[in-house]
């Protein structure tokens, strides 16, 4: 499936390369190492491991920030559903993106009548600490252990070198520093991945405007 981008939306990933550029490095050299990594993730191909357009997508139930179970097929229901896996309330790349699309929110839900949901490994305090920080009105899933990343094959270790001053841990409960690659999948209501964006650079993710792009096309098929 194509997408055209929107004439009329912000970029999201200019915003994020210019964070990108202007973050301070914690320590001699780590800038350098920070830029070789990014470069060798774009090239390392791993996000072709995760579920792809055309798949069916893997059905969960994760609990939101008020602990009240959501369920996949049963938001599938009304319209399609874009899942999206984000890192964490620690990352602010993540931070960027969940306002972006909760930006569009609108358009997804009255437009196109689609559900949006967020997942992250963390533990629902700071999920719940998610949802206020960043004024969302979507759900915001905890996904403890990954086990629904999993599903979506899209889960990754961060390397011994970036875990310096980690809050990881501290976020997910473990120390596995286990964490999903940022994914945005949008599902049709058969349960049909039709768009798979995920981002083994982590500061990089899909422009709103592929998502509502998308999102218009599944209306008019």
């Amino acid at each position: 499936m194509t997408s055209v981008i929107d004439e009329g939306l912000p970029s999201l990933n200019a915003t994020l390369s210019a964070h990108r550029a202007a973050m301070p490095a914690p320590l001699p050299g780590m800038r350098a190492l920070r830029e070789s990594m990014w470069e060798r993730l774009d090239r390392s191909g791993i996000e072709a491991q995760s579920v792809q357009a055309g798949e069916q997508a893997p059905d969960f139930t994760l609990p939101d920030v008020n602990q009240q179970p959501v369920t996949l097929s049963d938001r599938l229901k009304d319209g399609p559903v874009v899942v999206v896996f984000y890192r964490g309330d620690w990352c602010p790349f993540c931070n960027f993106t969940l306002r972006a699309y909760q930006a569009i929110l609108p358009q997804i839900t009255q437009l196109y009548h689609a559900t949006l949901m967020a997942i992250s490994p963390q533990k629902p305090d700071y999920s719940l600490l998610t949802v206020q920080h960043k004024e969302l009105t979507y759900p915001v899933l905890s996904d403890l252990g990954n086990v629904v990343a999993e599903r979506y094959r899209v889960v990754w270790t961060l390397p011994a070198v970036l875990r310096i001053d980690s809050e990881v841990p501290e976020h997910n409960g473990d120390n596995s520093y286990r964490l999903p690659m940022p994914g945005t999948f949008i599902i049709d209501q058969a349960g049909v991945v039709r768009l798979a964006s995920v981002h083994a650079d982590w500061t990089k993710r899909t422009e709103p405007a592929e998502i509502l792009a998308v999102l218009r096309e599944l209306q008019t098929s």
